[in-house]
């Protein structure tokens, strides 16, 4: 693989560097050492916009928007009624009750009106995910990798929309990130501490209060096992014991939650959400259940969201058999095309394929575009992935992010019932495709951050179209 033209040279050709000597763990870190500032300036430009924005349309839009009205019969049920098996049987909404919890809880405290109230709750839990990673970040070993995560988080075009109304993404991604960050620094430090093992059962802990929170978070469980087993190579009988019944405890504390949940439902969602009844004017049935073509389209959005993370990459990278990775992203547009529907979720995208309607085969010209540059990018990634693969295993986040979104792709078979997955649904993961995405290309040109600005702006704009709806 050669760069076609002088804007990515250092970040295409550091494998070969860092794979000559140093300590592994310090080749992630001098990969993205010198962009650190620079990410962290991004990051703050891009959450100041979004607490702005999120502010003001919490305080002029005192009104139930997008998923509000659904949404809002949970966060008044546990404000009023407390937390208890009673309640937690009579939840309504296919995620958890912990996001809902803690809505809740700013109802109770704020007192201002309960769509308000939840929706402070939500930003807040924004303002203490940003606080808590750059906190996280300033002591951790991979500062540029987690701000890299917040900033990817912050842009994603359902983020703003998630901080401004009770949608449930917000405290979800607070416990997830937090605990990850805590988690993998914690069982990345060269030796095993009692400091260390309590921070690592706290990032676990906070781990399984995701999954109670969006049960999708379900895939840092295994990524847990398998990055813990893969940091286990190398070690001494008495240390590979020790960390090994740190991966069992974690694995433990984290399950804990769900385990509850599991006890309580008798599955992995509410006995009203698993037969119909809680939002019967929608028809939602969700429930532990095979489906097949559901990890196709969390693959296809996963793939379709990495690459503006990426975008430099499908212009200025030449493989050695483009011929062939241009046959199959063609062949796979085309195949997505014909799916059409079975594959465009509801979101930004279907609403930009639909715009193309009026055109003569304009929706299937325009998918098959659009999923072949997907295709494509992916294979440039999947690629760079090998061809970096000394600085991808020396990077303990990286290893971790290509798990979790492999698990959550994965996971999608066991998704049963009608509700589809929404595109808002790869905000779960958008900080591990940014992990991904920055881990293996540090470097900021002009024509990634247009990509990035673009898509912040796209947040905005999907935000605030709801302040003109009647």
């Amino acid at each position: 693989m050669t760069e076609a033209s002088g804007t990515l040279p250092d970040s295409l050709s550091m494998v070969d560097t860092l794979a000559a000597g140093g300590p592994q763990v310090r080749d992630c870190q001098i990969a993205g050492q010198s962009w650190t500032r620079r990410y962290l300036s991004l990051v703050i430009i891009a959450f100041a916009l979004n607490l702005l924005s999120a502010a003001l349309f919490i305080g002029f839009v005192n009104r139930p928007v997008f998923d509000d009205n659904y949404n809002v019969s949970d966060v008044q049920t546990y404000a009023h009624k407390g937390l208890s098996v009673a309640t937690v049987l009579s939840h309504r909404n296919p995620p958890g009750p912990t996001s809902f919890l803690w809505m809740a809880a700013g109802v109770r405290l704020l007192g201002e009106g309960e769509l308000r109230d939840a929706r402070i709750a939500n930003l807040i839990s924004w303002v203490l995910l940003f606080v808590g990673i750059l906190f996280g970040a300033r002591y951790g070993s991979f500062p540029q990798v987690w701000y890299g995560a917040l900033l990817a988080a912050l842009i994603f075009p359902h983020s703003v929309m998630a901080a401004a109304t009770t949608l449930t993404e917000g405290p979800a991604l607070l416990f997830a990130i937090l605990g990850t960050l805590a988690w993998i620094e914690s069982a990345s430090c060269p030796t095993v501490t009692a400091s260390s093992f309590l921070l690592q059962m706290l990032g676990a802990f906070s781990m399984g209060i995701a999954v109670s929170c969006r049960q999708y978070y379900l895939a840092l469980l295994p990524a847990v096992a398998l990055f813990g087993l893969f940091r286990l190579r190398g070690l001494g009988s008495k240390e590979r014991f020790v960390r090994l019944l740190g991966i069992i405890l974690s694995l433990s504390v984290a399950s804990a939650p769900l385990i509850l949940l599991i006890v309580i439902w008798g599955g992995v969602t509410s006995p009203g959400v698993a037969t119909g009844l809680s939002h019967q004017e929608l028809g939602w049935r969700a429930y532990a259940g095979l489906n097949v073509f559901r990890p196709i389209v969390a693959g296809f959005y996963s793939c379709f969201y990495l690459a503006p993370l990426t975008f430099p990459v499908v212009w200025r990278v030449r493989l050695p058999f483009r011929w062939l990775a241009f046959l199959a992203a063609s062949i796979s547009g085309i195949v997505a095309a014909c799916l059409g529907p079975a594959l465009i979720q509801p979101g930004p995208l279907r609403a930009l394929i639909g715009l193309a309607s009026r055109l003569p085969a304009g929706k299937f010209l325009l998918l098959a575009c659009v999923a072949a540059l997907t295709v494509y990018n992916a294979i440039v990634i999947g690629l760079l992935v090998w061809q970096k693969r000394h600085t991808v295993l020396s990077c303990p986040p990286a290893i971790f992010a290509l798990l979790t979104v492999a698990f959550f792709i994965v996971e999608q078979l066991g998704v049963g019932g009608n509700v589809p997955l929404y595109d808002r649904y790869l905000l779960q993961i958008a900080p591990f495709l940014g992990i991904i995405a920055f881990t293996l290309i540090p470097r900021l040109g002009f024509s990634r951050l247009l990509a990035l600005g673009v898509m912040d702006a796209v947040a905005h704009v999907i935000l605030w179209s709801h302040a003109f709806e009647r």
